[in-house]
């Protein structure tokens, strides 16, 4: 199929409604282009093309999505009879027994599932460089990276091997691989997704799980198709008061833009950053939105500190409990150095400590809550600078000092929507004078996914940038 990339995900279930392609020419095009990324881009954990035959022979869903290839992040999404390595040497025999609740969901929605793509180990970092499977390269620039955790989905959708795929967020693992690939990227709310079948939520409720995509419209129609409660949630974000999809085409309004350009921790965007900003202020203004610098009044080096506690109590918990069933402890020798430094100092961290954090994350809340009460939107880079050079942020990394500044520096704007539990997309708005994508980020009040999505379709529609694609090899 020559022009499977001029399709999204909703126009290839189209073409298969309409009987001009089958489910099964479309895994074909896919497959052949997964390995031709493959070899250029190293994006995939696992390619499983049979095991999708399988599933179109059984019968796909009916949903929206009937005959589309999808496929995968290896971290939190099973598929019974495959493996899930969340990256890690630790976990690189393990092979799910079951399917993940939203793996039901997607199936349910009509995809047929032929890989996993790759993160790094346990989706700590914002690259995606492992030990266990190397360096996943970014299609605009091999020699820079694709973001991370979810940098494996990212490539592998910029290189047109599927227009949409799994991704999940725990501190910007779904934005940063979006802004540095040139992608849609939307985090959802806190409560919004299923973590199932045996947890409802990852990271203390840091962390959720959507995609990332070329098209507003294919998140939208996949939010509609996966969102909603799970069995054994304690808390589910509000329902929208219509489809998402149905947002995507709707006019968003005047809207009250805050132009949050200093971070919490004190990062501000560098050269390539700010011209981004500077651009997506102008272009905001002539499509009638006010934009005006403003930020939450929080304590930003207390809120700022608590990811790193959070994500390595969860680490450490996590990394425990896989030692007691398997009978001996996790050796420092099995994971990389930044993990198991983090995991040494959550053993350190006192519960009182934890709860202190707890306090901190509530403040910022309601800091947030007061902010959009004066605002719609909130507008920053979603990085702040174009995308790293290869190496520096690996949790095995050359320099462990550059990989702390670079952590806290990259990302800075991210994970305050993680911690907050607010919704926040990224949208490819910026490309640097040497073609690399640099993506703006927007955040909206928790549970308001549908503004986002509907100022997210009216730039699309202003500034396209659906055929805006990577340099051939």
């Amino acid at each position: 199929m020559k022009d499977y990339e001029n399709y999204d995900a909703l126009g290839l279930a189209e073409l298969v409604r309409n009987r001009d392609v089958t489910p099964l020419e479309l895994l074909d095009a896919a497959v052949s282009r997964a390995e031709a990324a493959q070899a250029r881009v190293n994006c995939f954990s696992a390619l499983y093309p049979d095991v999708a035959r399988r599933q179109i022979a059984d019968g796909l869903g009916k949903g929206p999505f009937a005959g589309v290839p999808f496929v995968l992040k290896d971290l939190g999404a099973t598929l019974e009879g495959q493996k899930l390595t969340q990256g890690s040497r630790l976990y690189k025999d393990f092979v799910a027994t079951e399917d993940a609740t939203l793996t039901r969901r997607y199936k349910a929605a009509g995809f047929s599932i032929f890989g996993h793509t790759t993160t790094p180990e346990f989706g700590s970092t914002t690259t995606t460089e492992s030990v266990l499977f190397g360096e996943t390269r970014n299609p605009w620039n091999t020699d820079r990276i694709a973001g991370g955790s979810s940098g494996g989905a990212a490539a592998a959708v910029a290189s047109g091997v599927v227009p949409i795929a799994h991704a999940s967020d725990g501190g910007g693992s779904i934005r940063i691989p979006a802004a540095c690939c040139g992608l849609f990227g939307l985090k959802p709310s806190r409560g919004r997704m299923p973590m199932g079948p045996s947890r409802t939520e990852g990271w203390g409720g840091f962390s959720t799980a959507h995609a990332v995509s070329r098209s507003v419209r294919d998140s939208a129609a996949l939010l509609d198709a996966t969102h909603g409660m799970e069995q054994g949630s304690r808390y589910v974000a509000p329902s929208p008061e219509r489809p998402y999809l149905d947002e995507v085409a709707r006019d968003p309004g005047k809207l009250r833009v805050a132009l949050w350009s200093k971070a919490a921790n004190g990062t501000e965007p560098d050269a390539d950053a700010r011209r981004g900003l500077d651009a997506t202020v102008k272009l905001l203004r002539s499509l009638g939105h006010e934009v005006e610098e403003a930020a939450p009044e929080i304590d930003g080096p207390a809120v700022a500190a608590v990811l790193g506690r959070m994500v390595g109590a969860h680490l450490a918990a996590s990394v425990e409990l896989a030692g007691e069933q398997r009978g001996r402890p996790v050796t420092e020798d099995e994971l990389e150095p930044i993990n198991w430094s983090m995991i040494r100092n959550a053993r350190e961290t006192t519960g009182i400590q934890m709860a202190k954090d707890e306090v901190t994350l509530q403040l910022a809340a309601i800091a947030y809550a007061k902010l959009m009460s004066r605002f719609d939107v909130t507008l920053s880079p979603t990085i702040t600078r174009k995308p790293e050079v290869l190496k520096v942020l690996s949790l095995s990394p050359p320099d462990t000092g550059a990989f702390v500044r670079a952590i806290n520096s990259f990302p800075a704007f991210c994970a305050f929507y993680n911690q907050t539990g607010a919704p926040a997309m990224s949208v490819p708005l910026h490309w640097t004078d040497d073609g690399l994508p640099l993506g703006m980020m927007f955040g909206a009040a928790y549970g308001n996914e549908s503004l986002l999505f509907r100022l997210a379709g009216q730039l699309e529609k202003a500034q396209p940038w659906f055929d805006k694609r990577p340099p051939k090899a």
